[in-house]
């Protein structure tokens, strides 16, 4: 007689409504592992599965690594002789805190990754955004000079954009209309001339990031009867 096939669809099911996951597909998105790797874990057959998929299903269960190998792989009395020959054993204290260095390997690289993907996000959005990042601000000093300007009602609507910009970390050099003294790191000269230190004026601001330079400010030296 063929022995039974493991289902452990109930315990999976348990997992994932207490995260919010309402289907299979679902858990094979969020944790970015196969339909087929669930299958595995549903069936007990965690000798298919590696290390690295074990870890993203048991974060995105929101259980430990063992936990899940030690619940998936409990065989019940009617088929507990097909787990014993098939199923991965439980790991020994000494093999433990091997598991768990790899556990912990696998985690910071999964957080590398993510943090890699938000930088290019940045990197892509504020290369799409550039034109109005470094052309507004002058828009709006202009704007404020001259209230009665209709285009003072249009600046409230810039706001969500600061906003993005404060939680990226990403602050202006200098505002538009400001003296500055003349630094090269940090700024460019529309016209004329000026040595390190000399009074310029702002008229379009750059942007920094942290220590990451984005743009240098566009400055214009300030004559004598400025």
């Amino acid at each position: 007689m063929a022995a039974t096939t493991p289902d452990y669809t109930a315990q999976l099911r348990v997992h994932m409504e207490r995260v919010g996951l309402p289907s299979f597909q679902a858990l094979s998105t969020a944790a970015r592992v196969s339909r087929t790797q669930i299958r595995h874990l549903r069936q007990g057959q965690l000798q298919k599965m590696t290390v690295e998929t074990l870890v993203k299903l048991s974060e995105c269960l929101q259980i430990s690594w063992f936990e899940l190998v030690n619940e998936f792989m409990a065989a019940s009395p009617k088929n507990a002789a097909q787990h014993e020959a098939c199923a991965p054993s439980v790991p020994t204290p000494e093999s433990f805190q091997a598991l768990r260095q790899e556990y912990d390997r696998l985690q910071g690289q999964l957080t590398t990754q993510a943090d890699q993907l938000e930088q290019e996000f940045q990197r892509q959005t504020i290369q799409t955004l550039e034109s109005l990042l470094l052309q507004w601000p002058t828009a709006a000093y202009a704007a404020q000079q001259n209230p009665q300007a209709p285009a003072v009602r249009l600046l409230p609507l810039l706001r969500p954009l600061d906003q993005l910009l404060q939680a990226w970390g990403i602050e202006a050099i200098a505002p538009v209309g400001s003296e500055v003294e003349y630094d090269p790191k940090l700024h460019q000269l529309m016209d004329g001339q000026a040595a390190i230190g000399d009074r310029v004026r702002v008229r379009y601001t750059g942007y920094r990031q942290g220590l990451t330079l984005l743009y240098r400010a566009k400055v214009s030296p300030i004559s004598g009867s400025d």
